[in-house]
């Protein structure tokens, strides 16, 4: 078997390795009882660190797919390990076997990669990518929008935004539109989201009645300080707010006085049992639906004429 290594890839080589040998055994390129190259041979072949190729055997042998012999080497165990298959590593397995087929048909690697990037540039997106700078605000948008969209919702912050989101949709707050278009390829899409109007959605609950004791719980300091600014302005009086930081401990005293507790989408699931949970959602009904329809047009099969 033949091994290869990036050595300018995210994957280690020590993962590149375990990943290779795990490959050719499921594959039956490594035979029961096949001896391994030293640790010292391909060191020296591919000018890795010994230690390196020392911890991918270590950990091969731990999880039952080789095993060494005293002053012998390393070698294919006589039975493969009983795992069970994973989609990674079914993905991994028929990557192997295109590369394989690839090599049979003379098909150089230049050639494949450049055929593989016309074929990846030509699917659609398959998953939203929301980039926010605040993480709890971003879980708190990531949750909601996962509950109306069928797509997988991916989530990262600027410093982490890829320069060419492969298969995703970027989606931002509209303060942080300019920011991550400087970002992203000149002409990619971009959906920014409209914000909920805060006193439209406490419509029903008011006006606000002067004995009532009302809850306010996120862990977002952003949420709150808006909710704070927002309850005080459509006549909710000071004293009658609680207010509680979901970071902090013990942070659900108290609340099951309240009438009701104001709060975002996750921290509803951790208040305690008996408090009146409005959950607020953050992200505007409008925006939910572009969203949905951006969804279904790229799910909708072309019609031939």
């Amino acid at each position: 078997m033949q091994f290869w290594f990036a050595r300018r890839s995210e994957v280690s080589i020590r993962e590149q390795l375990v990943t290779q040998v795990v490959l050719g055994i499921l594959s039956d390129d490594l035979a029961p009882g096949q001896r391994l190259p030293s640790t010292r041979e391909l060191a020296r072949r591919f000018h890795v660190h010994p230690t390196t190729v020392s911890a991918g055997y270590r950990q091969l042998e731990r999880e039952r797919w080789v095993e060494f012999r005293r002053g012998s080497g390393v070698y294919v165990r006589a039975r493969k390990p009983e795992t069970s298959a994973t989609p990674a590593l079914a993905l991994d397995q028929t990557i192997a076997r295109l590369f394989r087929s690839a090599q049979a048909l003379g098909v150089t690697l230049p050639a494949l990669r450049s055929r593989l990037q016309q074929w990846l540039e030509l699917q659609p997106p398959d998953h939203f990518l929301l980039i926010e700078p605040d993480e709890e605000l971003r879980r708190i948008l990531a949750a909601e929008i996962a509950r109306a969209v069928t797509f997988p919702v991916e989530s990262c912050g600027p410093e982490d935004c890829p320069k060419t989101p492969e298969g995703g949709i970027p989606v931002v707050l509209p303060n942080r539109a300019a920011t991550v278009r400087a970002l992203l390829p000149p002409g990619a899409e971009l959906l920014a989201l409209q914000l909920r109007s805060v006193p439209a959605s406490l419509a029903p609950y008011l006006p606000a009645p002067s004995s009532a004791l009302v809850g306010v719980a996120s862990r977002c300091p952003e949420f709150l300080k808006v909710a704070r600014a927002v309850l005080q302005a459509v006549g909710f009086h000071p004293d009658s707010l609680v207010f509680r930081d979901a970071r902090e401990p013990n942070w659900q005293r108290g609340l099951k006085q309240t009438g009701a507790v104001i709060c975002d989408l996750l921290t509803a699931a951790e208040l305690p049992a008996g408090c009146r949970a409005l959950p607020f959602s953050l992200v505007s009904e409008s925006s939910i639906a572009e969203l949905q329809h951006y969804e279904q047009f790229v799910n909708q099969p072309v019609e031939s004429s």
